[in-house]
């Protein structure tokens, strides 16, 4: 029997569409899931590891030599970076390779997500919270990238992936400046013009601060449906983002608190000496803004949420000051009946305890255990890349508290240690027992 990829490549009458490629390499290609000027998308099958992958095919076969000379500039500054940014905020390159005379870039293939373009209307914005939210991770994933010498040099909404699960992905380093490497630099100004930093449109030095004006962009836009600078014609739009000021986020979108605000205003500065310095700066000024967000909105205040965590056998060994300082680096969240909480395959990076409520366990498709109020899951954010190997559904109403274990390496050493020693000792008796699957 044909595999499922394999039996998807035949139409309804039996046919193949004779534009679309057989295999690429040793890749069997499904479906064009996208089309753009550099080159063609493909879903494809990896036979060897047995996942779905995105293919990127360039267009370099094209009369326009300057565009031919571009396009596989971008190439191999994308090729240059197979392996090279291993975060589970970033889109990452399995592969690379020529065959044929098509070049192509191999990449993870995210079932079902959408560009955070999607999210850039007045009709159709995202709550705050989780506007603050995807940043930081964007913020978080710069970061990782510029310390390894990696400047994007491209951010902007449609380079940004929403999973279904709400996890972030960025993608398409193609234009990206790659430190002590030549391939990657592309003359003239490159990007998309509406997110460039006043440095890049004046062909000045580019550093890791560009990026940073480009994400601040992006959140401005997310936040109020609006891009920053909107000229009438490229000439007027370049003039705006080197003299002008951008309009006041609260009097285009009211309820966006003054520091969030703030936050995006120093993004945006024209010197980038006056920016955040870096990725880990903006995603802790975003942290603290979450913070305040999470604590207006609770429906719970803090003395209860405690209250309520010394009553759960996860927290029986925790000191008072140790419970304080998780709650800190945490949230709770609700879910309905039938909600699925976590999926098997996508990477978060936070760790679960359930407050109330029961979950099921499932592995491919298949339920394999239950968890009940006080026990945890979500072991595999301890371990950087790794995917979740289990589907988590509510079986009730169910409050969870979601650990956040990048804010938890803000806590003290003590209750690092506290949580860990609980966190491994839950994840040995889960192995031994042989009952719940880990997730």
């Amino acid at each position: 029997m044909p595999s499922e990829p394999v039996k998807a490549l035949v139409n309804v009458a039996g046919g193949r569409d004779p534009g679309i490629p057989e295999r690429i390499g040793k890749y069997t290609i499904v479906k064009e899931v996208g089309r753009g000027s550099t080159g063609i998308v493909y879903l494809s099958h990896d036979p060897y590891y047995r996942r779905d992958v995105a293919i990127k095919v360039y267009n370099i076969e094209t009369t326009d030599e300057d565009r031919a000379r571009v396009t596989r500039k971008m190439f191999l500054s994308e090729a240059h970076m197979v392996g090279m940014l291993q975060h589970p905020n970033i889109l990452p390159i399995f592969d690379a390779g020529e065959e044929q005379g098509r070049y192509y870039i191999v990449t993870e293939h995210v079932h079902g997500a959408r560009t955070l373009a999607a999210y850039c209307k007045p009709d159709n914005l995202l709550p705050i919270d989780d506007v603050v939210e995807i940043i930081y991770k964007c913020a978080k994933a710069l970061h990782y990238a510029h310390r390894r010498g990696v400047i994007h040099r491209d951010i902007k909404p449609s380079n940004i992936m929403l999973t279904q699960s709400n996890d972030v992905r960025i993608i398409d380093f193609g234009i990206a400046l790659v430190a002590d490497s030549d391939i990657s630099r592309i003359e003239g100004i490159a990007g998309s013009p509406s997110y460039m930093s006043p440095e890049q449109i004046q062909s000045a030095d580019i550093t890791n601060r560009s990026d940073i004006y480009a994400l601040g962009a992006v959140m401005y836009e997310m936040l109020t449906g609006f891009r920053p600078f909107r000229g009438g014609n490229l000439s007027k739009l370049l003039h705006q983002i080197v003299y002008a000021t951008a309009q006041p986020i609260h009097t285009l979108r009211s309820g966006v608190p003054e520091e969030l605000e703030d936050v995006v205003v120093k993004a945006l500065q024209k010197d980038p000496d006056n920016r955040f310095q870096n990725g880990q700066d903006l995603a802790g000024a975003l942290t603290r803004v979450h913070q305040r967000l999470r604590e207006s909105y609770a429906k719970l205040d803090r003395q209860e949420q405690f209250s309520i965590l010394r009553t759960l056998k996860f927290f029986h060994d925790f000191s008072q000051s140790e419970i304080m300082e998780v709650l800190r680096a945490s949230h709770w969240q609700d879910y309905d009946v039938n909600d699925e909480i976590v999926r098997e395959g996508e990477m978060d990076d936070r760790f679960y305890v359930i407050v109330s409520g029961k979950v099921a366990v499932a592995r491919n498709g298949r339920t394999v255990g239950e968890l009940d109020m006080g026990d945890c899951f979500g072991e595999t954010s301890y371990l950087r890349g790794a995917k979740r190997l289990a589907t988590i559904k509510a079986l009730s109403d169910v409050t969870l508290m979601k650990v956040s274990s990048t804010l938890l390496e803000q806590a003290s050493a003590a209750c690092q240690l506290r949580f860990n020693k609980v966190f491994l000792s839950n994840l040995i008796g889960r192995l031994q027992s042989g009952e719940r699957a880990g997730t």
